[in-house]
């Protein structure tokens, strides 16, 4: 199986997410590629967080998820 992307725009944002609930502060660290086969990401991050937790979500369901507020 293929572990190589077949696009260039990446499938999921990559964010590290700091509070909770509506009080939490969505930051954008990254970007990942899904695997073709569905098993995997490529993540290319432009920070790595030393608090808070790394969410991956998918460019549609993330939206513009950075800011505080924003859930």
């Amino acid at each position: 199986m293929s572990t190589s992307t077949t696009t260039t725009r990446p499938t999921h944002h990559v964010f590290v997410v700091e509070g909770e609930g509506k009080d939490a502060f969505w930051n954008r660290i990254g970007a990942a590629w899904q695997h073709t086969d569905g098993q995997g990401f490529n993540m290319t991050l432009n920070a790595v967080p030393l608090n808070g937790r790394i969410v991956v979500r998918s460019v549609k369901a993330a939206g513009d998820r950075t800011g505080k507020g924003r859930k």
